[in-house]
């Protein structure tokens, strides 16, 4: 178990590494990655029950990047958990390397592609549907983008899965309120995302997302109980979170800095491991 303050050491380096691959390839989404930092390092620290070198054990937790354009900061977070290699996310999108511009079950420690937004929700399902079927006690976990929630596909199974019972599935909802051409509440308002959560069967919970002794204690109480309500976790964060000419921009959904820019980012988050 690493202690609270070496996680967030953990998260800006998760951040650094991150921009420091897209900034080498200058292709990539930051924004999205920086808000989820902390939400993938507890998880990827604390959380999932995973083995890095058996990455398709099978008894491991299962996790589902649905935001998959958030896929450089998996990555970094597999690379330091000892899935491959480090310096791999120095190739990535590139026709050298294995990592591509979202995640691919050929990359170790990735479970599916996550296609287009709005799709690895109901994978999940399935997912967490089989283990409960087999008896097994593996979690699934699912992170999602605010900007997906718009997706229909979402909402067909944020309906099934209470009906299904299934309280191995825990869902994390990214919501940094910003999305490619602007705000949610200016493309399509969420509304109260919670009522409406709550209203659909789930067991809902409110968490600053940058808080990580807060998301310790949450995924450590959620009750282990296959046969049950499924848990969503609405955390409340950043886009850009870190950078601060990054932050609350949606201009900075996606694309790379220039070298005035990382030097910057430099300054501001003191260095990673790449």
């Amino acid at each position: 178990m690493y202690p609270v303050d070496k996680l967030y050491q953990l998260a800006n380096t998760l951040r650094y590494d991150t921009l420091k691959a897209i900034y080498t390839v200058q292709s990539g989404h930051p924004g999205g990655c920086l808000s989820a930092a902390e939400l993938i390092t507890v998880l990827y620290f604390h959380t999932l029950n995973i083995d890095p070198k058996n990455p398709k054990w099978e008894a491991r937790d299962r996790f589902f990047l649905s935001k998959g354009h958030a896929a450089p900061i998996l990555f970094a977070a597999l690379a330091h958990r000892g899935f491959f290699d480090i310096h791999e996310l120095l190739h990535l999108r590139l026709h050298d390397g294995m990592l591509q511009g979202t995640p691919n079950p050929k990359v170790p420690g990735c479970e599916s592609v996550s296609g287009s937004l709005g799709q690895n929700l109901s994978i999940a399902v399935g997912c967490a549907l089989a283990g409960k079927m087999d008896g097994k006690h593996y979690k699934t976990y699912c992170l999602l983008g605010d900007g997906e929630m718009q997706e229909g596909q979402n909402w067909e199974a944020l309906m099934l899965a209470p009906k299904l019972r299934l309280g191995n599935l825990i869902a994390i909802l990214d919501n940094n309120h910003v999305q490619m051409c602007g705000t949610t509440d200016e493309i399509v308002g969420l509304g109260d995302i919670c009522a409406k959560l709550r209203a659909f069967g789930w067991n809902t919970i409110a968490v600053d997302g940058h808080d990580i002794q807060t998301l310790i204690d949450t995924f450590d109480a959620l009750p282990d109980q296959p046969d049950g309500v499924p848990t969503i976790l609405v955390a409340d964060t950043v886009k850009g979170k870190g950078v601060s000419f990054m932050e609350g921009k949606a201009a900075w959904h996606g694309g790379a800095p220039s070298t005035e820019q990382w030097t910057q980012i430099e300054k501001e988050l003191g260095g990673g491991s790449l």
